[in-house]
């Protein structure tokens, strides 16, 4: 293994970092709000809202993350009402369609997620904070989505590191991020064990990173467990012991 050829290869990708980084953030950030969105109409009584929300679901969960990419960054420019609309000048380039395709991927994804969360409030919260007075919106905002946070963070972090491993399909629609850039050094090299053991560690490390931070917040936002969650994984770690 040439040590020498992997530290310049590792050079090589770090200019991909931040467009990998930037399409995380963003479709994340836009399939949150738009998540958030579908959970709630999922949860509505009214067919209006909820058939919709069930097939956006059942379509983008369905179908694989490269269709849907092909589909958004080859098909959209055949309509003209596309091409004349004010979306025209973000979906003809590839970053465009490439953070469309990422977002509404995360936001089928997110918003099961998130719905499992909402469920997940405690009947009795409700109960409390309606004999409290609470009106519906202040019970939303101060009972429902901080204890449905709390429960649909840890899927959340591991929905956020897939997004980050999901980025690297965006190399095909010619993005220069981590992945794509490995591709072209292996067409230049003919090297690729090595270039793609260096851009696997590179995710590694990203992942590995966000995944702290995932950790971090679950950690702050759960004050009342800090206790019994120390406590409980020292009686796991003494009986594995005892078992093994």
């Amino acid at each position: 293994m040439d040590v020498k050829f992997l530290w310049e290869t590792l050079l090589q990708l770090l200019p991909g970092v931040p467009l990998t980084l930037q399409l995380t953030f963003y479709s994340v950030v836009m399939g949150f709000c738009l998540a958030l969105l579908i959970a709630f109409a999922r949860l509505s009584p009214y067919r209006a809202l909820n058939l919709p929300a069930r097939a956006f679901v059942f379509c983008f969960r369905g179908t694989p993350l490269l269709v849907q990419l092909f589909l958004i960054y080859y098909g959209l420019g055949q309509f003209e009402s596309v091409r004349s609309s004010i979306l025209w000048p973000v979906l003809r380039e590839p970053y465009g369609c490439a953070l469309l395709s990422l977002s509404l991927c995360t936001a089928a994804y997110g918003s099961e997620i998130l719905r499992g969360g909402l469920q997940s409030v405690p009947h009795g919260a409700i109960e409390a904070a309606r004999a409290c007075g609470m009106s519906r919106l202040l019970m939303v905002r101060r009972i429902i989505m901080p204890v449905a946070l709390r429960q649909a963070l840890p899927a959340y972090g591991n929905e956020l590191i897939s997004m980050v491993q999901s980025t690297s399909l965006c190399s095909i629609i010619t993005l220069m991020d981590i992945t794509g850039i490995a591709a072209q050094i292996v067409s230049d090299t003919y090297r690729a064990l090595e270039v793609f053991l260096v851009t696997g560690a590179l995710y590694l490390l990203i992942n590995l990173v966000i995944s702290r931070v995932v950790m971090l917040v679950e950690y702050r936002l759960t004050p009342h467990l800090r206790g019994f969650h120390f406590k409980t994984k020292g009686v796991v770690e003494h009986e594995i012991g005892k078992l093994g």
